[in-house]
């Protein structure tokens, strides 16, 4: 009975971890650049019960199929799916969307350099490009406190227009970095991703080159949430951890015989 019983555990568990990922996905709905994630999972050992393959006794006739039991499941990842999401039209100048592979590249609060997909900017008491929390965006620029325009091309070159003045002056260009595993970087919060050993080493680039994104002035990347398929994802999970409590229910009444029996 005790194999029953961990069994069923370990699938509601496996169906517990499944719901809390699907919660932080719906969560995340309407978070700038935020992207799904999906809980993936793996069988257990197996207890053999009878080996395939060998010999039945008095004969040297093989085993088929023999009897493998399981002893339940596990965790093996939660997947961040880095899938385009929609691009919203905001109409703000500083409001900066990528289309297609790469990360914006910010200075964290120790030098750090740390990546995003949220490029809703703005810019600090000295007149830099930061992020909602005020990391410098890297490479640094300046936007001049007396620019009328600015202009952000897709590839990434940063030009402001001054007042009395028609001709438009580079102040900076944006570049990007990606990664070999994107799905590998270490989700940090307020939109940032870490680099780890699993992402390998960035690949720095200019928006629009091969491989890399182009830049959207004027506009925001979407969460990538389906709320359509979280609420049914939802459902499933939630039927899929009734189902295991109703195993543990059975084990224990089944337990309640045997001790009856026994005590009879």
């Amino acid at each position: 009975m005790s194999n029953i019983l961990s069994v069923a555990a370990t699938g509601m568990a496996a169906q517990q971890l499944n719901v809390e990922v699907i919660a932080n996905n719906i969560a995340n709905i309407n978070t700038t650049g935020f992207k799904r994630s999906r809980a993936e999972f793996t069988d257990l050992m197996y207890q053999a019960v009878r080996l395939p393959g060998v010999s039945t006794q008095g004969s040297n006739n093989p085993i088929p199929e023999g009897a493998l039991v399981g002893l339940g499941v596990r965790t093996a990842a939660v997947r961040n799916l880095q899938i385009q999401g929609t691009l919203t039209n905001t109409g703000n100048s500083l409001d900066l969307a990528l289309n297609g592979n790469g990360f914006f590249q910010i200075t964290g609060p120790n030098g750090n350099t740390l990546y995003t997909r949220a490029g809703s900017f703005s810019t600090n008491n000295n007149g830099q490009l930061v992020t909602q929390d005020g990391y410098l965006v890297n490479p640094t620029m300046t936007i001049p406190t007396n620019a009328v325009n600015i202009a952000v091309s897709q590839s990434g070159i940063v030009s402001v227009t001054l007042a009395n003045q028609t001709t438009p002056q580079q102040v900076g260009q944006l570049s990007l970095a990606n990664f070999p595993n994107p799905g590998g970087l270490a989700p940090l919060g307020s939109n940032l991703f870490q680099q780890t050993e699993a992402s390998g080493q960035p690949v720095a680039g200019v928006p629009g080159d091969p491989g890399f994104a182009i830049v959207e002035q004027g506009y925001l990347e979407a969460s990538n949430v389906d709320p359509v398929k979280e609420i049914t994802d939802l459902i499933t999970a939630q039927r899929a951890y009734e189902m295991n409590s109703k195993v543990l229910t059975a084990a224990d009444q089944m337990a309640q015989v045997v001790t009856k029996n026994l005590g009879a």
